[in-house]
């Protein structure tokens, strides 16, 4: 009997992930922990993960609520969505209860939902995170790069999107804009955030807010778009990056008491599909959103170690040539090596790629590519995260140090090592 198997074949493949690769910031985590088991000495600054431990009280909180075990509320504990509602109250101003919020396995996987059950075109900036796009494609959304310039700090700039509103007005649309972003570390000042608000809101356009990155604001004091625009932003957010635990995998949406329509049906999908999150996870989050001293003082050391490097890593890379203002937040820098293009291409170098490719090869700093985020690919610029360090030594070296003046040099030998050896690195093979 001849047996058919022609459904294992490729060719059954859904149509919209024909070609997808697996997430670019983990492929180069995961090849980069090979290259290390092979004997290399590899400098990790392709994925962003937070270099700091998880603030001991919730740890605490973690240990004392590992017994959980009951599946919780489809749109989360009902305790956490009120924690992560004053969180938003406190730090960011909103206006908003726990019923206007939606809890769920990661950040990631919300705006997963978001574009599955809302159907308006995706609006986002070049550059911008790497999953963004991905999962637009995945659900059959098209997508829309707003541009940016280098001059700018890659921000999205008012006149862009009101372009993009007077192309066709009447068409749903979901403007994606994070702050401080990925992969850039820059962040928008206030009056430009009212500025995109008040485009946002002539053409009815729904604002995902992802602010991920808001307590590393590396000067404190992070400013919301949604208060300029309540009506029409979702602010997203969780434990990934201010708290550490990007492994525990909890994210938060905060939505407008008038889009609750919209929570509901994420959250009917989210019980046809994860159906809660993981319960001891929630459980422990309750403590890291109601904030407090330890919290704080966390924040604070974390923020100022952060902004000592990238100022450093940032101002080595200009005096090697590249384009690289010091970030605002976040554990991110973008540059621009478009000023040594000549002497790349004359090393067989003319694409994003290939740059990233050969810093890989030759000096062992893992890093990614421009084309990664949306630019062009013949745009010599990379993504780099300066988080391959020992966080929970510096975060203990730096509270033995005043606060008034930034951390000197010898604290980033001492203390964050491998990151100012893998600049020096780079910049040095800038310079062949």
């Amino acid at each position: 009997m001849k047996v058919n198997h022609a459904f294992l074949s490729e060719v059954h493949l859904n149509p919209t992930v024909q070609g997808l690769t697996p997430s670019a910031t983990l492929a180069i985590n995961e090849r980069s922990d090979r290259l290390r088991r092979a004997g290399r000495q590899i400098f990790k600054l392709g994925l962003g993960q937070s270099p700091f431990p998880v603030p001991r009280p919730v740890v605490e909180a973690l240990r004392a609520n590992a017994h959980q075990k009951d599946y919780l509320p489809v749109k989360g504990l009902p305790a956490l969505r009120e924690a992560v509602a004053g969180f938003h109250r406190r730090i960011d101003e909103l206006a908003c209860r726990g019923d206007d919020v939606l809890v769920g396995p990661g950040s990631k996987e919300l705006m997963f939902l978001l574009q599955l059950v809302y159907e308006g075109e995706l609006a986002i900036p070049a550059p911008s995170w790497v999953s963004y796009a991905p999962q637009a494609r995945i659900v059959g959304r098209r997508i829309h790069w707003l541009p940016t310039r280098a001059e700018h700090g890659w921000l999205l700039m008012p006149e862009d999107l009101e372009r993009l509103g007077r192309e066709d007005p009447g068409r749903p649309r979901l403007v994606i804009l994070n702050y401080p972003s990925n992969p850039t570390g820059y962040t928008y000042r206030i009056e430009t955030l009212q500025a995109l608000s008040e485009v946002a809101q002539h053409y009815g356009m729904l604002v995902l807010s992802d602010e991920i990155y808001g307590e590393l604001f590396h000067s404190g004091g992070h400013r919301s778009l949604a208060p300029f625009y309540p009506e029409g932003t979702l602010v997203s957010s969780g434990l990934s990056k201010w708290c550490g635990a990007g492994g525990w995998r909890l994210g938060t949406f905060v939505f407008p008491p008038d889009l609750r329509w919209l929570l509901d049906a994420m959250a009917a999908v989210a019980s046809e599909t994860f159906t809660a999150t993981s319960a001891p996870i929630q459980y422990a989050a309750v403590r890291a959103f109601e904030g407090g001293p330890e919290i704080d003082d966390y924040l604070r050391r974390s923020r100022r170690v952060l902004a000592a490097l990238g100022a450093h890593c940032a101002a080595r890379l200009r005096e090697a040539g590249a384009r690289a203002a010091p970030p605002h937040g976040a554990f991110y820098l973008f540059p621009d090596l478009s000023a040594l293009a000549e002497p790349l291409r004359a090393r067989g170098i003319a694409t994003s790629t290939a740059l990233c490719e050969r810093l890989l090869e030759d000096t062992g700093v893992a890093t990614l590519p421009g084309a990664d985020f949306g630019r062009p690919p013949d745009e010599l610029t990379l993504r780099l995260a300066y988080v391959d360090f020992d966080g929970a030594q510096a975060l203990d070296a730096a509270a033995g140090l005043p606060d008034e003046a930034p951390l000197p040099e010898r604290f980033l030998q001492a203390h964050c090592g491998n990151v100012v050896e893998a600049i020096d690195r780079m910049c040095g093979w800038l310079a062949v």
